[in-house]
């Protein structure tokens, strides 16, 4: 990875990227298998996913409901934090969750996006999960879901699938609404092959932990598996059509 990005920021890159007069949106990076906002699935599975800690407090909190619960998920984190609290970030690993990059400063990447910036962000980041896991991450969110060609295009070369979130779960927790609206929000938008978005650093008093408490429960009961996003994507109709393919050769 460190090899990729000194070709990246050297420039070596410069040639390569160009730009398309086609229109490059969301249905355009999905058909490329490039990007993520959910998937098709036939199976009743939910990726929830935790953005910007890991935090000391509501990190902890929310691992304890989601053991209370058998949910597995995914945890985007901001590598300045991973390096402020290793320790909480290793118990999300080694409790069976899924830690991805979230950037290391949590930087907005407006476009148009400078290459250099984006690949350092994310090298940063995954130097310290390795740090804490061993390995390296597969995914990356763009805080504020921001992102162009230049993002998807030098993520993807790093071996990091951008994802974002199904838009119909996008439950705005940063922003404190209420613990019965984070709640209602996930539990009447549930669909098979959702991302959810959530946070577990916030400013002010987290509602998420609480809000969890009441969307898990009623979840399972309605029949859903709650499960990582890289578990969500081996279960996507697409990916199993390719495991289909290979079984036959």
């Amino acid at each position: 990875m460190l090899a990729v990005y000194c070709g990246l920021a050297g420039g070596g890159w410069a040639g390569r990227v160009q730009a398309d007069p086609a229109v490059k949106n969301r249905t355009y990076f999905e058909q490329r298998g490039e990007m993520i906002w959910e998937v098709a699935t036939d199976q009743k599975v939910i990726a929830l996913t935790f953005d910007d800690g890991p935090d000391p407090a509501e990190t902890g909190q929310i691992l304890d409901v989601l053991r209370k619960f058998n949910a597995k998920c995914t945890f985007f984190a901001i590598g300045k934090r991973l390096a402020e609290y290793p320790d909480i970030a290793r118990r999300v690993a080694q409790e069976g969750h899924e830690l991805a990059n979230h950037t290391y400063n949590h930087v907005y990447f407006k476009p148009p996006i400078s290459k250099k910036q984006v690949a350092e962000e994310l090298v940063l980041t995954e130097n310290e999960i390795v740090k804490i896991t061993g390995r390296h991450s597969r995914l990356f969110r763009p805080p504020g879901g921001m992102y162009d060609e230049t993002l998807v295009e030098i993520s993807n070369t790093l071996g990091l699938k951008p994802v974002l979130w199904s838009w119909h779960q996008d439950t705005r927790d940063w922003n404190r609404p209420g613990v019965w609206n984070i709640s209602q929000k996930v539990i009447r938008n549930a669909r098979s092959g959702d991302i959810v978005l959530f946070h577990d650093h916030v400013y002010g008093e987290s509602q998420t932990r609480e809000a969890l408490t009441i969307i898990l429960p009623e979840l399972a009961k309605q029949g859903y598996r709650f499960v990582t996003v890289s578990e969500l994507i081996g279960l996507s109709e697409t990916q199993q059509a390719k495991n289909r393919r290979n079984l036959a050769f």
